[in-house]
């Protein structure tokens, strides 16, 4: 069988890291990381993987689906630590930013009865509030409170963070890009948060895991959606991405690897090796299998290897950096390993290698090592970042998951799936003012908006101020305006910087939103989208750009055209007319002027030839 691969590489002086995962020792196919140019040397990150069992008995992989939810996802891995979508619940829906983690089995909010919970990007879920809300009552099948009326959850995390409530139930939509009707399912109502969940800016967890809480096994045992998710992460500079709940049409050229849910309660892959610069690190196999086995997990952030592993990649990664200098890590609490010099002797980063490193946040060129020491746990944890720009498919029907490099801002295109609708409103937000806008078109709040009849949008302005721990906002306004444009939908190229002043931590910017292309003026139903994300609240920046605040947003009309720009299409119909009049007259002259020359009489040729001999005998004087 012709193996199915495809090649990253990334430039870093001369490191290369394979992993390898191998099934019955059998080695049939590659996948790499990332697609970066290279001038010099490579760093690659490589996963052998192999073809998926034998499906015949229900066709081509993933290929006759059900309904499925698409849906966006929001944040950056690297700057905030995790992916957010958008999830809304309750009857009206209340929105909320949850954090996609397929580490996790229940999904949960703060709540409105919350003791201890911090403060999160939207308000807290209020039971009394949706009038489809039910408390799930005790029951053998659930841990109950201490009246033994309710059903509660605990989750404790590897980072000592924690978070507990009750068990309730309602209506969970999905947003506008979905295919699926709004469901039925039971989530977590948070009455106590401690650690990262409490500090954290998402509002809480969507739980992906295997479970019967998982928002995946409820929506498969409803028979609503194949047994299967995809997550989509974005790159290093401008995150987001995309996810599906539900099956999709896998590409031609995905690989996959086995994932035994027997092995682990968590979605497992069979590590084997590691390579660095070429050579294979002298390690036996079964490092790699130890507690939980190697586990691919969308809500850590870093890979980390067991300590036995992490020592011999450590010390091949120094040996491999000579060239580079090692420098201290952004954070002293961390030991990690950072270099800086990589543009000062031909080692230059062309792109970034946003599979393996991370920025360093304090020195400017400098990097560091993505994967680090699971502590004393022989558990290998994969993070995100090793699946950046990479669609993970969790086929779990078939017990598979499936790896295909893409661009994850272009999914759905690169799928070739027609544009989702924009998704669903989730209300408005008290701290954002409608400012001047044209009361037309302030949203009312609630689903399906009318858009105005006649109003013609030119471009749409509104005001940013941000407080940032930055001296110079400058720098990173090419990264904000992709942030913008990515939030509110549309093209970075019509997104527009119109005026910028500073002073200390505060800025205060203005934008404008331009129609695509050369249209002179936007439709109503993409300025009405606009609107609607503007007023709800729903532009969500990573934790870097600090507290920021959307107002006054408002419409300008197309832009008047005055003189010659008003009148250039009469002005070209009239010397269009002109011409054609002038070259008509023009050809009818030639015409006359030609008949009049065949209509004069003429003599013979020999009375002409008679008089020029006579002229030519006359004496000369």
């Amino acid at each position: 069988m012709e193996r199915a691969s495809f090649t990253a590489t990334f430039t870093i002086v001369s490191i290369i890291i394979f992993i390898i995962i191998l099934v019955d020792n059998d080695v049939v196919s590659c996948l790499h990381f990332s697609d970066v140019p290279n001038t010099y040397n490579r760093t690659t990150m490589v996963l052998p993987l192999f073809p998926p069992k034998d499906t015949s008995s229900s066709g081509r992989l993933l290929q006759k689906i059900p309904l499925n939810a698409r849906m966006s996802l929001h944040d950056d891995l690297l700057l905030n630590g995790y992916y957010t979508t958008r999830l809304w619940i309750g009857t009206p829906p209340q929105s909320f930013a949850l954090i996609v983690d397929t580490g996790s089995t229940v999904t949960y909010v703060p709540c409105s009865t919350c003791e201890q919970c911090g403060k999160h990007q939207d308000p807290r879920f209020q039971p009394e509030m949706s009038s489809t809300y039910q408390p799930v009552k005790c029951n053998i099948d659930c841990t109950c409170d201490n009246e033994r009326e309710q059903c509660i959850y605990e989750r404790q995390y590897a980072e000592m963070s924690s978070s507990s409530g009750v068990l309730g139930q309602d209506i969970v939509s999905f947003g506008n890009q979905s295919d699926l009707e709004p469901q039925q399912a039971v989530f977590g109502c948070e009455n106590r948060e401690t650690g990262d969940l409490y500090s954290q800016h998402a509002d809480g967890i969507m739980g992906l895991g295997r479970g019967d809480l998982s928002i995946v096994d409820q929506l498969v045992e409803k028979h609503v959606i194949s047994d299967s998710f995809s997550l989509c992460y974005g790159g290093m500079d401008f995150g987001g991405g995309a996810m599906v709940l539900g099956g999709i049409k896998s590409p031609a050229d995905m690989v996959f690897t086995n994932s035994d849910p027997v092995r682990s309660p968590y979605y497992n892959i069979e590590l084997k090796e590691i390579h660095v610069a070429g050579k294979a690190l002298n390690l036996n196999p079964r490092v790699f299998d130890g507690n939980y086995g190697t586990v691919l997990d969308s809500g850590t952030t870093y890979a980390y290897l067991p300590e036995a592993a992490f020592a011999a990649f450590k010390s091949a990664v120094m040996k491999a950096v000579l060239s580079l200098k090692l420098i201290e890590g952004p954070d002293p609490n961390y030991k990690d390993i950072c270099f800086s010099g990589a543009g000062s002797n031909g080692k230059k980063l062309s792109l970034s290698p946003e599979n393996y490193l991370f920025r360093h946040s304090k020195v400017r060129g400098a990097y560091c090592l993505g994967i680090f020491q699971n502590g004393k746990d022989a558990t290998t944890l994969l993070g995100g970042i090793i699946v950046r720009n990479t669609l993970v498919t969790y086929d779990r029907q078939h017990e598979m998951i499936g790896f295909w490099k893409t661009n994850c801002s272009e999914l759905w295109d690169r799928l070739n799936l027609s544009p989702p609708p924009p998704p669903l409103p989730s209300g408005s937000d008290s701290k954002h003012s409608t400012g001047n806008m044209n009361p037309t078109l302030v949203p009312s709040g609630s689903p399906g908006y009318n858009a105005p009849g006649e109003i013609k949008v030119g471009f749409i302005t509104f005001y940013m101020s941000l407080s940032v721990n930055y001296l110079d906002l400058k720098p990173y306004m090419t990264e904000l305006t992709h942030l913008i444009a990515q939030e509110l939908d549309v093209n970075f190229s019509e997104v527009h910087l119109m005026n910028l002043s500073t002073k200390g931590n505060d800025s205060l910017v203005k934008w404008a939103i331009y129609p695509a292309g050369s249209a002179n003026y936007m439709t109503n139903a993409a300025a009405m989208e606009i609107i609607h994300r503007l007023a709800e609240s729903r532009v969500h920046l990573p934790d870097t750009f600090g507290s920021y605040k959307l107002f006054e947003w408002g419409i300008e009309p197309p832009p008047k055209r005055t003189g010659w720009r008003q009148s250039y299409l009469i002005v070209v119909i009239a010397l269009s007319v002109v011409l054609i009049l002038g070259l008509s007259a023009f050809l009818g002259w030639l015409i006359w002027r030609r008949g009049q020359e065949s209509s004069l009489p003429y003599e013979r040729v020999e009375s002409v030839e008679t008089v020029v001999r006579e002229q030519e005998l006359q004496p000369l004087k």
